[in-house]
């Protein structure tokens, strides 16, 4: 079967009620999480991903899909409304949006964001039904030697472009390959930082790691930092867009759609440099440029178009790679292993109508958003006055009984605390969680590929340059490391300011 007759079998399965109940689900789900702040789509899936053990795969995923284009919805909510971004990538959405609310024109921003996200969204799901196969078959042709060199780039790159202290970003990363390290050794059948307790010789399971990093850190984080304060909401009406505003828009929604899908496709890209580069384009290309910093529409439309782009465009090479380049697909790619399914280029091969049926949901999923969403706006509104004591403490209720529900196994709650203290204190000291997610899920991979490199070139080191592709990443990464002495020589020579700095200055403007 062709991607084209697989596509319309994965709609047959995505549309039934029973799938379609698990989309909704999913898109309500992740729309809340992404209005309240301090609360992504990563903490919602690693939180849903025991509680979904007893439905199929495929309803899992839909849901999970949900979520993630969902919270990269939602996030724009408390951006135009409260000036707080829900999300790191909806910080340039504030610019303009939180400007447009102040003057009466709430509406219309959450109008512009919610069809921008639409578009964008429609876009670039296309665009992983042409490539995501294209770079699976791709990767089959691909012998040990690349594809060890292609894991090792993930890892560089989250770390070389994450976060403003490389430092922090090893620390992390080496954290996260210790942990993938406990259990037994696959090729001597030794076992490793067990600590005599048969219960880890299968290793720690990865949903109780990003269960406690991401739920219950951010929760002991959330309750350390407490205050409580009214949070004062704009009135929102009935999101709605006049011939103006639409004439305004479009054009932003395309831009920021080709801006958004690159990115979100590269290792550790993101959606916050996408985001920043259509404001940026946007503002030199408007017509109205003393609107920009009292509340331009197009400052909305094109930043949140880049925003959910970048959100299919990471599902490439997770999808066709096995790789996570953020920390939602990190655990959703964490949910494939629990399931039992190997992630990697022979994914569309042995379940093709899994992937297909979660693509199908990507365009259901996405309609949804905006059938639902821009009704609901007032409610999402409504919805950021709940107490955060309550919300924390239902979040630690679901994290224990989650990561409980994955073994039955007290040691489990044990591991959940000390990784969740382990969460605390990355936050307190500024050290990135998604290269310790990242770590523990590829660690025993690239572990795997290295040995079973060197065991086919007799032990040989020259044998990691063996293919073509593996010496052309090889490349990629020594310029991935060298990029920053580059660019500190360039400033050097001629000072310039910094994308944060840009950032920071745009706001100050705003």
């Amino acid at each position: 079967m062709d991607n084209l007759s697989w596509l319309l079998e994965g709609f047959s399965q995505a549309a039934t009620p029973m799938n379609l109940l698990y989309a909704c689900l999913g898109v309500l789900l992740g729309t809340a999480v992404g209005v309240l702040p301090g609360i992504g789509p990563a903490m919602t899936v690693a939180l849903l991903l025991p509680v979904t053990y007893n439905v199929s795969p495929s309803a899992a995923f839909i849901m999970f899909a949900g979520i993630y284009y969902g919270g990269m919805y939602g996030g724009s909510t408390t951006s135009i409304l409260l000036n707080t971004p829900g999300e790191s990538s909806s910080v340039i959405t504030a610019i303009e949006g939180n400007k447009m609310a102040k003057a009466g024109r709430a509406a219309q921003a959450l109008a512009t964001a919610a069809i921008g996200s639409f578009v964008a969204g429609s876009i670039g799901t296309m665009l992983l039904v042409l490539f995501a196969p294209w770079v699976s078959s791709f990767a089959v042709t691909l012998g040990a030697p690349s594809y060890l060199a292609i894991m090792l780039l993930a890892l560089v790159a989250v770390t070389a472009i994450l976060g403003s202290s490389k430092l922090r970003g090893v620390i992390s990363l080496l954290l996260g390959l210790a942990i993938g390290l406990v259990g037994i050794d696959f090729l001597t059948g030794q076992p490793r930082a067990t600590f005599g307790l048969p219960q880890l010789s299968d290793g720690i399971d990865i949903v109780i790691v990003a269960v406690a990093v991401f739920a219950l850190g951010e929760a002991l984080w959330v309750a350390a930092h407490l205050r409580r304060r009214p949070v004062e909401v704009i009135p929102v009406g009935r999101p709605w867009m006049g011939r103006s505003d639409w004439k305004r828009s479009w054009k932003p929604w395309l831009r920021g759609t080709a801006y958004g899908f690159p990115f979100g496709a590269l290792p550790a890209g993101g959606a916050e440099l996408p985001t920043f580069l259509s404001y940026i384009t946007e503002k030199k290309l408007s017509k109205h440029k003393d609107e920009f910093g009292k509340g331009a529409i197009e400052g909305v439309a094109g930043p949140e178009a880049a925003n959910n782009a970048s959100a299919a465009g990471t599902l490439v090479p997770m999808l066709s790679l096995g790789l996570p380049t953020n920390a939602t697909a990190a655990v959703m790619l964490t949910a494939f292993v629990s399931y039992g399914i190997q992630p990697g280029p022979t994914l569309f091969e042995k379940e093709p109508l899994l992937i297909w049926t979660l693509i199908a949901s990507l365009f259901i999923g996405n309609f949804l958003l905006l059938v639902l969403n821009l009704p609901l706006a007032p409610l999402w509104a409504k919805l950021l006055r709940t107490p955060r004591p309550y919300l924390y403490a239902g979040i630690l209720f679901f994290a224990t009984l989650g990561a409980y529900a994955v073994n039955l196994q007290p040691l489990d709650l044990a591991l959940l605390l000390v990784f969740g203290l382990l969460g605390l204190m990355m936050r307190r000291f500024g050290l990135p969680v998604l290269p310790l997610i990242i770590g523990v899920i590829l660690g025993p991979r690239i572990e795997r590929q290295l040995r079973q490199t060197l065991q086919l070139g007799g032990g040989d080191w020259s044998s990691l340059f063996s293919e073509p592709v593996a010496v052309i990443v090889y490349v990629l990464i020594v310029g991935l490391l060298a990029l920053p002495a580059i660019v500190q020589l360039i400033r050097h020579r001629r000072p310039e300011a910094t994308v944060q700095e840009m950032i920071e200055r745009e706001r100050e403007d705003a």
